[in-house]
């Protein structure tokens, strides 16, 4: 699916198309729609880059007991854990 944002709409808003896209995926990152990596890569922003954009905001990263056990498992088949 393609979403279109007309220029005269993004003129109105004063704000650049990159812009759009940072603010739409936090939005979606704050309602739980996007995981961190899914914003990060909508926005066009490395992770931790796009980490600080949400810290400069106090938005927390949401990180539960599920995502840690991801991270073990997915650092003890690459061997470095």
């Amino acid at each position: 699916m393609s979403i279109v944002i007309s220029d005269d709409l993004l003129a109105a808003t004063r704000m650049t198309e990159a812009e759009m896209c940072q603010e739409i995926a936090i939005l979606l990152f704050q309602k739980e729609k996007f995981t961190l990596a899914q914003a990060s890569r909508f926005a066009g922003m490395h992770r931790v880059a796009f980490q600080h954009v949400l810290a400069s905001r106090q938005i927390p990263i949401h990180y539960d007991v599920g995502d840690f056990e991801q991270d073990i498992e997915n650092l003890k088949e690459l061997g470095r854990l």
